[in-house]
């Protein structure tokens, strides 16, 4: 059934900055290429933020920076880092401290997706996706909760509707996703006793050329239509509800998930 044509089916005009973040430090992670990671870093030094972008691209790292300086006329702090390794998340820490200060916030957008149907899926290709996805962000947590504590912040991660949805071929995905939600909670209860405090984005579809690379057409064509406004979400529209978790408009939540989508089932 196609979806009749509203002023929501078309994406709206860029919203501009309003100081949400002003003068606060910002860390966001696998904020190269031009996914939620990078709209998301853009969306912070808009909204006024000092920020340290990490990836474990070194290129296209580089690049994110100079293309965010170069439209802003502001400083990026960049670092290099998996989030698998422990030792590459002490570092990036230790690096953010050393450069913009303790961090007020952190953004973990690293994740790892992939196709196979739970039949054939091989230990190394869920183990890879736990790892980065789930893991990842644990380590990311746990991290920003430890240099935080005593300064009080926010964590904002990135989720999916996967995580409460059932997709063929995303065992592996909607498991970290699921337990990136979970992880949510449980710290965002054990960070209040810190002033910490820990919410979730969980974004359905949000259109970006890796995206469109890495996924069918008809794919794309199938979750486009099952959206309400029959079109995928803009990733600078995902980063706007991040903004706001980490913003002081969201300071009673703690612990919950967003999610970035027309539709939850």
């Amino acid at each position: 059934m196609s979806l009749p044509k509203t002023s929501l089916s078309n994406p709206p005009a860029y919203v501009e900055g309003h100081n949400l973040l002003k003068g606060k430090r910002v860390i966001i992670t696998a904020a190269a290429g031009t996914g939620i990671g990078y709209a998301a870093a853009k969306r912070c030094a808009e909204e006024g933020a000092t920020i340290l972008i990490s990836d474990i691209h070194e290129g296209r790292l580089a690049d994110a920076a100079g293309r965010i300086q170069s439209a802003l006329g502001v400083t990026v702090e960049t670092c290099l880092c998996n989030v698998t390794s422990q030792a590459d998340v002490d570092r990036l820490f230790a690096f953010a401290v050393e450069t913009i200060g303790i961090p007020d916030v952190v953004i973990n957008n690293a994740g790892l997706g992939g196709t196979a149907d739970l039949i054939e899926m091989t230990d190394d290709q869920w183990q890879i996706v736990l790892d980065v996805t789930l893991n990842g962000t644990f380590r990311m947590t746990r991290a920003a909760m430890q240099v935080m504590q005593g300064n009080g912040g926010v964590v904002v991660n990135n989720a999916s509707v996967l995580g409460w949805r059932a997709q063929k071929g995303q065992a592996h995905y909607a498991a970290a996703k699921a337990g990136v939600m979970a992880l949510t909670r449980c710290a965002g209860l054990e960070g209040a006793e810190l002033g910490i405090r820990v919410n979730a984005v969980a974004p359905s579809l949000a259109m970006h050329p890796f995206l469109a690379k890495v996924t069918t057409e008809e794919l794309l064509t199938e979750l486009t239509s099952k959206e309400a406004y029959g079109r995928a979400a803009e990733v600078w529209e995902v980063a706007n509800v991040m903004v706001f978790l980490a913003s002081g408009y969201s300071r009673y939540m703690t612990g919950e998930t967003i999610s970035v989508s027309s539709q939850r089932g």
